[in-house]
């Protein structure tokens, strides 16, 4: 791996995977919001900022994301559901990334090895879910995980030896899960962040549109 793309570089996760891409040799080119102007809901964002960067990069990684818009919480039941919310949260967690893959195929080599990474979270497993509740969040999650499945099935067809996943990175310590990380044992973004470029340099093209926590375990769609 000799160049990556990290896009979401401002974030806790994002930002300490691409500094551990960096310590391992790599050449980083990282993008964001409040750095690049990257917003990731207006397609035209997209494919102006997306369309200026130069590759072919050996990895995409995306991580984007938020758990719910400013001065609301992840919903406790159904009936605490809010359409304009719900809609928000989509908007960031599942098309913007759909927005973002769309315009990063371009920019992976089509005969070459490559990851195209995309930072899920094990509760948008449908299969996982037992105890219900934050119904925008893992509906946004679980849209995500169908786009990089399908994304996956489609570069199989065109970039033979590239791989397309959802990454779940555990409980990181960042102000995005301040207020909710409860009894979850958390760890430091730095640790996230070698845990995931430990799984993302070990995977294989039969892997491929398949969902893995930070320590190479498969996840349950």
């Amino acid at each position: 791996m000799k160049h990556a793309l990290v896009i979401g570089a401002s974030g806790g996760i994002g930002r300490a995977v691409a500094e551990e891409l960096t310590r391992r040799g790599v050449a980083v080119t990282t993008l964001s919001r409040r750095d690049d102007g990257l917003d990731i809901t207006d397609p035209a964002s997209v494919a102006e900022v997306m369309g200026r960067q130069d590759g072919p990069f050996d990895l995409i990684f995306v991580a984007t994301g938020i758990l719910s818009p400013d001065g609301t919480g992840p919903e406790k039941s159904v009936s605490a559901i809010e359409a304009a919310i719900m809609a928000e949260v989509l908007a960031v967690n599942a098309i913007g990334p759909a927005l973002v893959v769309q315009a990063a195929l371009p920019l992976l080599p089509r005969d070459t090895p490559s990851v195209l990474a995309v930072m899920s979270a094990r509760v948008g497993s449908i299969g996982d879910n037992k105890i219900g509740g934050w119904h925008s969040y893992r509906a946004s999650k679980a849209a995500l995980n169908q786009i990089v499945r399908g994304t996956a099935i489609e570069m199989g067809r065109t970039h033979k030896k590239a791989v397309c996943v959802a990454l779940h990175p555990g409980t990181v310590a960042t102000p995005f899960t301040a207020d909710y990380a409860g009894r979850h044992k958390t760890v430091p973004p730095d640790e996230a962040a070698r845990n995931l470029v430990d799984v993302l340099t070990g995977l294989e093209p039969a892997q491929s549109g398949r969902f893995f926590d930070y320590s190479g375990a498969e996840v349950p769609w």
